[in-house]
């Protein structure tokens, strides 16, 4: 796969598609209306996930267009190149493997002549095992107490994905064991999550493939030094430091030489591989604090259920592949409808980090302007991903989605049972909360499809002044999807359907998903701006004038 990508405004797909953009008027309306069947027509399923894109702005002419346009891009192509290992991450010249690190232990995949999947389970079982060890108290901290709290330290991949699940899966947890995570590199993160724990139950987990992120090992160290500071405040002055650092820390990295300089004994690190980028990880070692919450079991279901996502990617029919069809509808959203953003509404308050996490994955993945071959992209590519749980958000931001002037496709997502079934006594009756609250999901993406006419306003007796403000457009597209439960099996599959939908985004563009040079620029950057912020007035000369005012302002108001 080492040729350069298709330029997909040059198909006849997308000669099709502009020529349907031409005339295109939706009227979901008039299209449910005239077709009985068209949700079910629109209607697919994936493992355990129900996904209705009938509110989409979709017309059976424009799926034939874009299945026509994976074709012609070669999605299925790159598809089996990224399972098969091939490097389709280019400017690292890496295959592109999260799909190995929830492979049956009995599947095979060889990547470079080696076969992966014997080094992945021999991971799990390594970190199984440590997991164990910890929730049934066999793992002791110097002082011979059990572990009571996990702090996970690590930034971007080696934070999202954790932390987001830890959330998500809260009915699962172990009961005597909290996680905490600290990832930013302000002080006040590290300060609030160690504020109130004993460090003699408290066990660190750092999360750093080269063990040199600079947020991640300067937060290591603070804990490090908190750790022994509080033991001896404690009464226990007379534990071995060198003792507590390999009792109290454990580490994902594969850099075990700088692992042991910090103290950690490298048996107790687990490591992962170059074909595992960071905001795919969270099923990987860096899910560590993740096991020890929910239990191997649970964190072995968790990856069932990106395996389940990942065969249906692979072997089901673009016409009826979900992934692959959420992906395509995006690309006509942004490159035909010239939407920008795109919200991520779970009815599901466990999932309130769900939106934060899909922001690394979709925007540093597909925020590019040059395609795998270096040359300029052709097309807009990327959206800016955000959202929060519902109802909260019906009071925040929705009326921008309900009648503002801007196209934003949005997905809702939420599941038949409740983690908390509770009931409110209301009138000498009890009403199911988890129906009302679902009466509020089947009913926003009704009101975005369908809207209000002024007719229907004028009907209601409003005074015509105030008609047109209370009119709603509709015609503004959801997609649905449900599931029975959010389990770990779910939330894996939640995960992996965007994971290829980022994926079939990025093929039409051209682009490599894979790599993230975006984010170096800065960090390269602060460090050689620190010693200005400390003082140096021969580095503070070296910057824009503009630095120069904001560090001077700094220094003059630090205390």
């Amino acid at each position: 796969m080492s040729e350069g990508p298709v330029d997909a405004t040059t198909t006849d797909a997308w000669k099709a598609l502009t020529e349907l953009r031409a005339g295109f008027e939706p009227d979901l309306r008039s299209w449910f209306a005239d077709d009985p069947g068209r949700a079910s027509r629109f209607t697919f399923e994936a493992a355990d996930l129900h996904v209705d894109l009938s509110k989409d702005l979709i017309t059976d002419d424009l799926l034939a267009s874009l299945l026509a346009l994976a074709e012609q891009v070669g999605l299925e192509a790159r598809r089996d190149a990224m399972l098969a290992g091939e490097h389709i991450n280019v400017t690292e010249d890496r295959a592109v493997l999260h799909t190995a690190l929830r492979l049956p232990a009995d599947a095979s995949l060889e990547v470079d002549g080696t076969d992966v999947v014997p080094a992945v389970h021999e991971t799990l079982a390594k970190m199984y095992a440590f997991a164990d060890r910890v929730r049934s108290g066999e793992w002791k901290g110097v002082t011979g107490e059990r572990i009571h709290t996990v702090v996970n330290i690590g930034i971007g991949g080696s934070d999202l994905g954790p932390v987001m699940a830890y959330e998500a899966l809260e009915p699962f947890r172990h009961p005597e064991i909290e996680c905490r995570f600290i990832s930013n590199i302000d002080p006040t993160d590290a300060g609030q999550k160690l504020k109130g724990l004993d460090p003699a139950t408290t066990l660190f987990v750092v999360s750093s493939k080269t063990f040199s992120t600079l947020e991640t090992l300067t937060n290591a160290r603070l804990a490090r030094t908190w750790l022994l500071d509080a033991l001896a405040e404690n009464g226990h002055s007379e534990v071995d430091s060198a003792d507590a650092v390999k009792k109290h820390f454990v580490a994902v990295s594969t850099a075990l030489d700088k692992v042991a300089d910090f103290g950690i004994d490298p048996e107790n690190a687990f490591g992962f591989w170059d074909w595992v980028g960071g905001r795919y990880s969270v099923d990987s070692a860096i899910g560590t604090s993740l096991a020890i919450a929910i239990g191997p079991e649970g964190f072995a279901e968790f990856l069932g259920g990106f395996h389940a996502i990942d065969e249906h990617f692979a072997k089901t029919p673009l016409a009826q592949n979900v992934p692959a069809l959420m992906g395509l509808l995006n690309v006509w959203y942004v490159n035909f409808l010239d939407a920008q953003t795109h919200a991520v509404l779970p009815y599901s308050q466990l999932l309130h980090r769900f939106p934060a996490y899909l922001q690394q994955l979709t925007m540093e993945s597909n925020g590019k302007s040059v395609r795998w071959d270096g040359t300029a992209v052709t097309t807009d590519t990327g959206e800016v991903f955000w959202g929060e749980p519902g109802t909260n958000g019906q009071h925040a931001f929705y009326q921008l989605i309900h009648q503002g002037t801007r196209v934003i496709p949005a997905d809702f997502i939420a599941f038949a049972n409740p983690a908390y079934p509770l009931a409110d006594a209301s009138d000498g009756q009890s009403v199911d909360v988890h129906e009302l609250f679902l009466a509020n999901f089947f009913a926003q993406t009704q009101a975005l499809a369908f809207g209000k006419t002024a007719e229907q306003v004028r009907a209601e007796g409003t005074a015509e002044n105030i008609v047109n403000a209370r009119v709603f457009s509709g015609n503004r597209p959801t997609t649905s999807i449900m599931a029975p439960s959010l389990t770990p099996g779910v939330l894996g599959q939640l995960i992996a359907l965007y994971e290829h939908i980022t994926f079939t985004q990025g093929v039409v563009w051209g682009i490599d998903s894979f790599d993230q040079w975006g984010v170096e620029l800065g960090k390269q950057l602060a460090v050689q701006i620190s010693p200005a912020v400390s003082g140096d007035a021969d580095t503070a000369k070296q910057q824009d004038t503009s630095t120069q005012s904001l560090i001077a302002y700094y220094r003059e108001k630090r205390k």
